[in-house]
């Protein structure tokens, strides 16, 4: 194992070996793809009520992991410093959210690319809240200006602070206090996530529909924001790269470089990445002027991800459980097992991935199950088009864009622009993915010919219907069923994160935890999180309200398979599980 000590004082963490050498998790780690957050500046000069530095402690009390080799001193495990308008800004990549940290009888073991347990929506609300101090309270912005500006500064200088700390701060206000504290009769005070779920559907869309296409000088169409109150578990990123399927309703196509691409750009939008299309003469709708979009940066990032490999099980196996819990796992689902068709490696993918080398995308069956139905419900939203009306739509009919129109309209209008016109912009952009292009289709002349000749209108082809529309009024919710490998390391299951262990997900509904402490403590008997954690004071209450499409976000309800084992034919599937 690769090992890193994080700190004086601190417990050695071990590291898998998931076939990435320290060179490929130090890029992961703090590889720039394009969010602009806050200027660093403006963070570093922040403080907690108790005086100390917002970030003296890198978000660890969020969840967020120690990262000794950042090229930024004090930033953690997915944040790093990047240039934007003449400044540095603190922005996030991927591995914030997408790497994981268990600990075995008080040992770290990290699992690069796993689920993080990190508090997204508490770390932003806790910024909402500092900042707005900033903006309110004259001698706090007085202490904030010194350490922006320092000592000396002129009046005039620290009156542009304050204007372009307004400016900067309305949109960032506004997104988090009508996405996370809306009044409604449910729940008065928005529903809490909690660490290791989000609700990062809703905030794409209300990042791109509600703060980037305005026609104002703000840019805001408040009304377009929407309650995130549809927060599910971070999906595993091993693999990911490989599904013809992604997010999980799996309205996303998938597969491929370019549609990889497609992927990374919705996710950049999510978490503050710079865009802002106006409309422009002759043109009509401007896409690139503004947008910081780090497309080389996100092509790194997507290969580091195809290199990543599975996490092994860390302890011994019972072979011969193992054997038959293999076994009790092909069942047919009228005796307990999954049964064909979910969980196995399928390459037979309709139609091919024009860019991925033949047998290379793995099909993922999206199925209803009796899961919750909250997350499937956002997709069903719609919102004001703002400078985006009467653009053309990539989605099949390639209609125009109307003055309201479906959120799945828009986000996929702005995604497929922005990658489109960059590349027109710049004809080398995308040269790296051409070159595995056609390295992945050498083997196929025809194919490989028609490529070579129009790898323009490939990209343009690929693009066009990214994403799938949902059912406006679904009979039951569909998510993706992924292959299982290192299932082990993502708990809590389902795609909401209900159930704390594998061991609770093989019983019947009524008998999985009402309520579980959520933490990174690991129980490897039961496969999940184990009942006493100590990390956060956070305690996730479910519901079982299993009769029609429950859409609490919280529901334990649905995923039946392998509720009517006897314990032996349980523990042996568990330990089939553990080997994945």
């Amino acid at each position: 194992m690769l090992r890193l000590t994080t700190g004086a004082g601190a417990a050695e963490v071990k590291f898998l070996d998931q076939g990435w050498t320290q060179a490929d998790r130090n890029a992961y780690y703090s590889q720039d793809q394009g969010a602009r957050i806050v200027p660093l500046k403006w963070i570093k000069a922040l403080k907690r009520e108790d005086g100390s530095g917002f970030l003296d402690d890198g978000f660890g009390r969020y969840g967020y992991l120690a990262n000794p080799r950042s090229p930024t001193p004090g930033l953690p495990v997915g944040f790093l410093a990047a240039p934007y308008d003449g400044q540095s800004y603190l922005s996030m990549t991927c591995s914030a959210c997408h790497t994981r940290q268990i600990e075995i009888d008080g040992a770290p073991l990290r699992i690069d690319g796993g689920p993080a347990l990190v508090d997204f929506q508490s770390l932003f609300e806790d910024l909402d809240t500092a900042f707005d101090k900033v903006a309110t309270d004259d001698a706090i912005f007085a202490d904030f200006a010194k350490a922006v500006l320092g000592a000396g500064a002129s009046k005039s200088a620290q009156e542009k602070l304050r204007q372009d700390f307004k400016a900067w701060r309305e949109p960032f206000h506004t997104i988090f206090r009508l996405a996370l504290h809306p009044a409604t009769p449910q729940r008065p005070l928005g529903l809490q996530w909690g660490p290791g779920r989000a609700d990062a559907v809703s905030m794409i869309f209300n990042r791109v529909a509600g703060l980037d296409i305005g026609d104002g000088a703000n840019r805001m169409i408040p009304g377009n924001i929407q309650s995130a109150d549809a927060p599910v578990r971070y999906p595993f990123v091993w693999n990911a790269a490989r599904q013809h399927k992604t997010q999980w309703p799996g309205f996303a196509e998938n597969g491929d470089d370019i549609l990889g691409l497609a992927r990374n750009v919705g996710e950049v939008f999510g978490v503050f990445g710079v865009f802002k299309p106006r409309r422009v003469p002759i043109i009509g709708v401007s896409y690139t002027d503004d947008l910081s979009l780090n497309f080389p940066g996100l092509m790194k990032l997507e290969t580091l991800i195809k290199k990543l490999e599975p996490p092994k099980w860390p302890g011994n196996l019972d072979q011969a459980l193992v054997k038959e819990g293999d076994e009790i796992f092909d069942w047919p689902q009228e005796k307990g097992g999954c049964g064909p068709n979910c969980h196995e490696v399928n390459t037979k993918v309709d139609p091919p991935r024009a860019c991925a080398k033949p047998g290379e995308t793995w099909n993922t069956p999206i199925q209803a199950v009796q899961t919750d139905g909250a997350e499937y419900a956002v997709l069903t939203r719609d919102a004001d088009t703002g400078v985006l009306q009467g653009e053309t739509i990539p989605l099949p009919p390639f209609g125009k864009l109307k003055n309201r129109d479906a959120i799945f309209n828009i986000l996929a209008t702005s995604v497929f622009q922005s990658i489109a016109r960059s590349a027109v912009k710049n004809p080398l952009l995308l040269r790296p993915i051409f070159e595995e292009c056609v390295k992945n289709r050498s083997g196929d002349p025809e194919v490989l010919g028609v490529l070579k000749m129009n790898f323009v209108d490939v990209v343009k082809k690929t693009l066009e219907a990214i994403y799938r529309r949902p059912e406006d009024t679904p009979k039951a919710p569909k998510y993706e069923s992924r292959v299982m490998k290192g299932i082990w390391a993502t708990a809590p299951y389902l795609h909401n994160g209900s159930v704390p262990t594998l061991a609770d997900l093989l019983k019947p509904p009524k008998d999985r935890p009402e309520s579980f402490a959520v933490g990174p403590a690991y129980d490897l008997e039961n496969v999940g999180l184990a009942k006493t954690q100590t990390k956060f004071n956070f305690v996730y209450k479910t519901t079982a309200a299993c009769e029609g499409i429950d859409a609490s976000a919280n529901s334990r309800c649905g995923h039946n398979f392998g509720t009517q084992l006897d314990d032996r034919q349980k523990k042996a599937l568990l330990e089939y599980l553990k080997s994945l």
